[in-house]
């Protein structure tokens, strides 16, 4: 397993740029989401000499030159210099805690009875259009603001996908009950990690070992791979508690703020 500097290098180093989205690197890490995830920026990774009020002022007058309103912020402990304490004094409102976890891959890691996968969910790789729209149902079901896939966009993703799969570089998942699809996720492999990412669950399928199933699918693909070490941002509220049951070790929390600008 990498090291607890390498993980949480790791941590910091992790963005996500959605398809169509605009970015700039500065004094930190800014991303501006197409409307299909809900508009707005997302902000991260600091690394100035400037003081916190600067580099928040650089960033709101970033936001607002894109035409957006919302300017949301993510946390890290190697933030420098650290803005949570101006942004909560400009009011922006905490949404979210994740818990950065990780643990190696080795068999038991990525064999379903470690984990408590039931015996009637089955999980598979997505490769096909069907499947694809499946886990697009998914994702819209859960997650807030998210449009579903349609004509251009669906067959860019995938085909995102299918070069993913092809050059060992990550993967989407989905996990059945009865042969209906109610839970998915992603994974990336960079530098040696899998990167678990976008678990989602319908709300009546919860509790029945669905968002298991996608886990232990991803650590086995992820081995495959090439990965040693899973890394994985889970939401303290929902699926933190199941990762740490399945071996995960807490390395550090990250915080979400909201800022209208």
């Amino acid at each position: 397993m990498h090291t607890t500097d390498d993980i949480l290098r790791a941590s910091a180093a992790w963005v996500w740029f959605p398809r169509g989205s605009e970015q700039e690197r500065t004094e930190l890490q800014l991303v501006r989401h197409p409307a299909r995830f809900g508009g707005g920026v997302k902000a991260s990774q600091v690394d100035s000499t400037r003081d916190a009020a600067a580099v928040l002022d650089h960033a709101i007058d970033r936001t607002r030159a894109w035409g957006e309103t919302e300017l949301t912020f993510w946390t890290n402990a190697a933030d420098s210099p650290d803005l949570e304490d101006e942004l909560r004094r400009r009011g922006a409102r905490h949404i979210d805690t994740v818990a950065v976890l990780a643990r190696p891959i080795d068999g038991a890691a990525i064999d379903g009875t470690a984990i408590d996968v039931p015996g009637d969910v089955t999980a598979e790789v997505v490769r096909t259009e069907d499947q694809f729209r499946e886990l697009d149902r998914i994702n819209v079901a859960v997650w807030e603001h998210q449009s579903a896939l349609t004509g251009d966009g669906l067959r860019e993703e995938l085909d995102e996908n299918a070069e993913a799969l092809a050059s060992g570089t990550g993967g989407r998942v989905l996990a059945r009950l009865d042969g209906v699809a109610v839970s998915t996720g992603g994974c990336t492999v960079a530098d040696g990690f899998v990167r678990l990412w976008g678990a989602a669950t319908l709300p009546e399928a919860r509790g029945r070992g669905a968002y298991r199933a996608v886990l232990a699918e991803r650590l086995r693909l992820g081995a495959e791979m090439g990965a040693t070490t899973a890394l994985v941002k889970g939401r303290i509220s929902t699926s933190a508690p199941i990762l740490a049951r399945a071996g995960f070790e807490h390395f550090g929390d990250e915080r979400g703020y909201v800022l209208t600008v």
